[in-house]
């Protein structure tokens, strides 16, 4: 195994995690935000699940996004 490639792929993957999960928390938060679901000052609990399904790898993160 390369570990320089494998540390480089490892890092695409967790960008493209990284913009694609901002972006969609931003339009629901902002969305909610105008329908009245949120009023934009409360901290919202999260969760992040990374799975490596072909060796039944798993890992969770929890975690607060505070909008004030």
């Amino acid at each position: 195994m390369n570990q320089d490639n494998f540390n480089m792929e490892i890092r695409k993957y967790l960008k493209k995690i990284g913009i694609t999960s901002q972006r969609e928390i931003a339009n629901i938060v902002n969305q909610s935000i105008s329908d009245g679901k949120l009023t934009g000052n409360e901290t919202l609990k999260a969760s992040a699940k990374i799975m490596l399904h072909d060796i039944n790898f798993e890992l969770e993160i929890d975690g607060e996004i505070s909008l004030d």
